[in-house]
């Protein structure tokens, strides 16, 4: 039976919707998703506004709350499910990582993976630290072009955290990588990184053949 706090949450964007401004985001996405037109501040507040109108949901119906949301077609609704998930790490165990994947290669952009990768697979590793080796590594030798991406850029907050012998080896994997995607992602791993151990990078990418694109990025604040 599907949940009714997905619809209520859909209902609410709904009433909210502006047909002139989701021409221009739809745009913006290269016309793959649908939109309600709810820009990020109105989002946040209508967001704060349900979340105090609704009671909150126990853990156990969180997946199906999630893949029910995912499955809705306006975009405002997966960024939704990410922000209202990640308000659940504190009760997450290591059985929620198959829910991460679903959402990283269903309705797959740069928006949603980006967010998921930082938001949820990054968090999710800091609380099961003994998992982030054998499955950020399943995905960087996965054909899914999405978990590659977020295999390499997971760790980006990290800081002085960064498992730089896992993200060397990832980026090392993927270096030849044609799409565009991936180059973008090594080159923002890498300059995140710098920001920490500057001296690192620098060696890494000099000794490592990258497309220009992934030098460039790496090296913007050299």
């Amino acid at each position: 039976m599907p949940h009714s706090y997905p619809l209520r949450l859909q209902a609410l964007f709904a009433e909210n919707a502006d047909n002139e401004t989701a021409l221009p985001m739809k745009k913006y996405m290269k016309n793959h998703f649908e939109f309600f037109g709810i820009k990020s501040p109105l989002r946040r507040s209508l967001t704060r506004q349900f979340l105090q109108a609704e009671q909150r949901p126990a853990m156990e119906e969180i997946p199906q709350i999630i893949r029910e949301l995912w499955a809705m077609p306006q975009r405002e609704i997966h960024y939704f499910a990410i922000d209202f998930l990640a308000n659940y790490r504190k009760e997450w165990d290591a059985d929620i990582l198959p829910l991460f994947e679903f959402m990283i290669t269903t309705h797959s952009w740069w928006d949603s993976v980006d967010a998921i990768s930082t938001e949820l697979a990054g968090a999710f590793f800091k609380r099961f630290p003994a998992l982030m080796h054998p499955r950020s590594t399943a995905w960087i030798e996965s054909d899914n072009m999405w978990l590659q991406r977020t295999a390499i850029i997971f760790q980006r907050r990290y800081k002085e955290k960064t498992d730089e012998v896992l993200l060397f080896s990832h980026i090392r994997r993927r270096a030849d990588e044609t799409d565009f995607f991936i180059r973008k992602a090594i080159g923002w791993a890498l300059r995140e990184y710098a920001k920490t151990h500057p001296e690192a990078v620098q060696a890494f990418v000099g000794e490592t053949p990258l497309s220009p694109l992934s030098v460039r990025e790496a090296l913007k604040h050299f």
